[in-house]
């Protein structure tokens, strides 16, 4: 059932406890904060009459921007109490965002117990890892015990991210060496022992590896949480599907971003100031390459000045180039993204995006033809424009497959400049086929 965000306000404003705690008890925190949300950013202070517990899990919800917001309205003396509450793997990515001058003094003040041990665990770890996502709120077992005992293990272990999953580890090192689901522990006898019900073919990560890596493990194998290991194999924490959730948006966000020629850290709601530094570079850039193709243009000026009619269809062919690189560029960078191409399979998309390109250019090229005749009727300015269609639609498809590709060989990442190496491209050569026809062509054209 959908959320009734006015009433969720209305307990949260009463002023009536036992609403709060109607409110506690009942009410996903994800619900709270978009009731308050929806109100207005300077309402999060009603979000003070709630317990700290539940006011952890509300803060927990917030991207974290809106963590900063809320903790600001909290009372400096219950912020510390506020901030234990809440998961480790998010004070840590709260912290991250600290000047460095600030963590020492945040973990220090703020933080007590385990919660500071694990927080400054997490923060050696890069924040785009495996290590940087993960929480070190799970449940380890050793593979001796039976499953009475770790049963009434895990009923102490409250403070576990989840405990669907068991992981199992050597006793002597801590290395992973199984996993244990809850339905396989309730199920088996009191007096099994956890060896003889684990998995031991486990699927980990490592801590360094990039979360984008975690995200595709995430989605090849379903699980709903994926071990972390160190370089010896020891078990450090584990990845949460939520965690990964985040991550997915993320990446497809700052793809999107990148391929706009935006910066993944400007908000639509953001200040006038923060977009146009986003934007203004990569403007820059277009502006360069725009140059190049006005050069090629420059180039060819006598050709134009006698054939007049070719200005009016330059446009097309660079436009519909430029639009066939898009959809072959985005197709690639996405599959990319997803790890879909490898060696094996490179070779076959390649051949693939050529037959595609040079089908739609023979389509394409044929409409132009005819279009080109409304333009200047000579039946030899239709062919050569057909042609010139023809050969920039398949320059689009291999730009938009071979751009990226090798950007991605040499560690730069596809989307941030695929789009402007491609539109450079599809302009410039679009605008080199027609007019180095069109003069080779000149005799039959006057």
């Amino acid at each position: 059932m959908e959320a009734n965000y006015n009433e969720i306000f209305g307990l949260l404003t009463s002023g009536i406890p036992d609403n709060i705690q109607r409110l506690a008890d009942e009410t996903h925190p994800a619900d709270v904060l978009q009731a308050v949300q929806d109100i207005g950013e300077e309402n999060y202070r009603y979000l003070l009459v709630l317990p700290d517990d539940y006011l952890a899990d509300v803060i927990d919800e917030a991207d974290d921007d809106d963590k900063y917001k809320i903790l600001k309205v909290i009372d400096p003396g219950r912020i510390g109490s506020v901030l234990n509450r809440m998961s480790v793997d998010e004070i840590a990515d709260l912290i991250q965002e600290l000047e460095d001058d600030n963590k020492d003094a945040v973990i220090k003040s703020l933080l007590r117990g385990r919660t500071k041990t694990d927080v400054a665990k997490l923060l050696k770890y890069d924040e785009d890892t495996a290590g940087g996502i993960m929480t070190t709120q799970f449940i380890a077992i050793y593979a001796s015990n039976t499953v009475m005992r770790a049963l009434n293990y895990l009923k102490t272990e409250v403070n576990a991210e989840t405990s669907y999953y068991m992981y199992v580890v050597d006793k002597k090192t801590y290395k992973l060496v199984g996993v244990v689901s809850l339905r396989d522990l309730v199920m088996a006898p009191f007096d099994t022992l956890i060896s003889e019900i684990m998995n031991d073919s486990v699927i980990s990560v490592k801590t360094d590896e990039d979360q984008e890596h975690v995200a595709q493990v995430f989605t090849r194998y379903g699980f709903g949480a994926l071990p972390v290991v160190d370089e010896a194999g020891k078990m450090v924490g584990i990845v949460t599907v939520d965690d990964v959730i985040d991550v997915i948006n993320e990446e497809a966000t700052e793809d999107i971003h990148h391929m706009g020629g935006i910066t993944k850290e400007e908000k639509i709601d953001g200040p006038v100031k923060d977009a146009v530094r986003s934007r203004l570079p990569w403007l820059i850039v277009n502006l360069a390459t725009a140059l190049l193709a006005s050069s090629v243009i420059a180039h060819f000026d006598g050709t134009i000045s006698q054939i007049v009619a070719l200005s009016a269809v330059m446009t097309i062919i660079s436009g519909m180039g430029g639009n066939a690189g898009t959809q072959s560029l985005t197709i690639v960078v996405r599959a990319l993204s997803l790890g879909e191409i490898d060696k094996d399979n490179g070779l076959k998309i390649l051949f693939k995006e050529t037959a595609t390109g040079l089908i739609n250019g023979f389509v394409i090229g044929a409409l132009v033809s005819v279009i080109a005749l409304f333009y200047d009727m000579n039946p030899w300015f239709g062919l050569i424009t057909g042609l010139a269609m023809i050969m920039n639609m398949l320059a689009a498809a291999l730009a938009g497959y071979l751009i990226p590709i090798i950007l991605e060989k040499l560690h730069i990442d596809p989307a941030i400049a695929s789009s402007v190496f491609v539109t450079t491209v599809t302009d410039c050569l679009g605008f080199f086929f027609l007019l180095g026809l069109a003069t080779i062509a000149m005799p039959h054209l006057l």
